[in-house]
């Protein structure tokens, strides 16, 4: 994923066709972080910590349903993904790079907690725990690329 072209107002990459195909399978991943992840306080000591519980809940599902939504239009756009010889031309307002950053963050610590919030790279790699792993490498350099061409630094 290489930044060909940016403006105040936009950012376009160049993908290759493994790189396409990659990002648009690692987004279809979203949401990717656990449910039960998300808690109030580990201490417990809130007031009524279920109710307020099920109100945080509810708001992220809700949250999560307009992303998974937003996500969809943007991946439906046939504009989004402009052929190319070798590849495609991803185009995305700065707004929505933000947005796929965090999109992407979701997939990279869902991955993470999924792997157990391993410190170091897990040595017992598996052909049921290596896709999160993979899950969660791609999404690191995909937040990479995004974050130095939001920063400027090409």
């Amino acid at each position: 994923m290489k930044l060909i072209q940016t403006t105040n107002a936009r950012l376009v990459f160049h993908l290759g066709p493994r790189e396409k195909r990659s990002l648009l399978q690692l987004l279809k991943l979203y949401p990717c972080v656990p449910s039960a992840h998300h808690v109030l306080s580990k201490t417990g000591q809130v007031p009524n910590r279920e109710a307020n519980q099920r109100l945080l809940d509810e708001a992220l599902a809700e949250q999560r349903a307009e992303n998974k939504q937003q996500l969809h239009a943007l991946l439906a756009d046939p504009r989004r993904f402009a052929p190319l010889e070798a590849g495609a031309r991803l185009s995305l307002s700065r707004g929505e790079a933000e947005w796929v950053l965090q999109v992407l963050n979701d997939i990279r610590v869902g991955s993470w907690v999924i792997l157990g919030s391993p410190e170091e790279r897990p040595t017992d790699l598996t052909a049921a725990n290596a896709r999160h792993f993979l899950s969660m490498e791609l999404a690191g350099y995909f937040q990479m690329q995004l974050l130095e061409a939001l920063a400027g630094e090409t």
